[in-house]
């Protein structure tokens, strides 16, 4: 099946990331990469259903198929209530700014961790220096009762 022409390509938006651990002390506390576990995600636009993804897929994976193409998916991401701020500065430096997040305002607020945490890359990490880099950290929050440790 042939893509359809729908006009112009949609610009992309940024790189997102879905982040969790077993033991989320792991991944907030003593930032332990290799027992974290991901998900990267790109918005789309809506018009795209499940039989213009499957043909995108097909073509990507014509020549030279990519060796994950098949992990690829389209799926609809729903958090609800969510926190969130901007982090400016390494990766490896959002250690203080979670633990604040997690341990400090959303108990004080009143709620609890539910879901995974959130990122999205505002920086292109090829064309910006580390110390400058923007990247929103998004936790979705519900009821103590439905919450995470």
């Amino acid at each position: 099946m042939a893509l359809p022409d729908a006009g112009p390509a949609p610009a992309a938006g940024p790189l997102e990331g879905l982040w969790w651990a077993d033991d989320m002390a792991a991944f907030a506390a003593s930032r332990d990469k290799s027992r974290w576990d991901w998900t990267l995600l790109m918005m789309v636009p809506e018009w795209i259903d499940q039989e213009m993804f499957a043909a995108a897929v097909a073509a990507a994976g014509a020549k030279n198929r990519p060796d994950r193409l098949g992990d690829v998916r389209l799926e609809r991401l729903a958090e609800g209530l969510c926190v969130q701020t901007l982090h400016v500065g390494s990766f490896d430096d959002e250690a203080a700014v979670l633990a604040r997040l997690h341990d400090e305002f959303i108990p004080e607020q009143g709620w609890a961790r539910v879901g995974r945490h959130h990122e999205i890359y505002l920086s292109d990490v090829r064309k910006v220096a580390p110390e400058k880099q923007r990247t929103i950290l998004r936790q979705p929050v519900g009821p103590p009762e439905s919450g995470q440790a």
